[in-house]
């Protein structure tokens, strides 16, 4: 089976973990998800992630972060963007997820970046994911 979309399929892995009350995921590896889950774990969603190498395909295990009451903390994550409809966004008009709670995850020209870096920095690009 070939895969369109490595993004959005990683995606559904780690939402299906969550809603499943996993502790921890193992999704495929590459530049743009590594870049990411690095998003994610700077901005307190997970606990931490870890490269798991093979002789095939190299693999990322994330750790899901949770309350006392073992509520996650990483409660959804959403592809915007997609490869038949690609969302761009000025500087301007990055909006806020969930009125500030949650993030926008932004391909820009100087890299990813998250909603509230992107207006900082005063760059837009294009949205890759919503994670709240």
């Amino acid at each position: 089976m070939s895969v369109t979309d490595l993004i959005a399929d990683q995606m559904t892995v780690i939402r299906n973990g969550i809603m499943a009350g996993k502790k921890d995921v193992i999704i495929k590896k590459s530049g743009i998800i590594e870049g990411i889950v690095g998003i994610i774990k700077k901005e307190g969603f997970i606990t931490d992630y870890a490269l798991i190498e093979d002789n095939r395909q190299n693999r990322l295990k994330i750790y899901f972060k949770s309350l006392a009451d073992g509520t996650p903390v990483l409660e959804n994550i959403q592809r915007v963007s997609r490869p038949g409809r690609r969302y761009y966004v000025t500087a301007k008009k990055v909006k806020k997820v969930m009125g500030g709670v949650g993030i926008a995850i932004l391909s820009t020209s100087k890299g990813l970046f998250t909603d509230q870096e992107a207006r900082e920095q005063g760059v837009g690009g294009e949205v890759i994911c919503r994670v709240w």
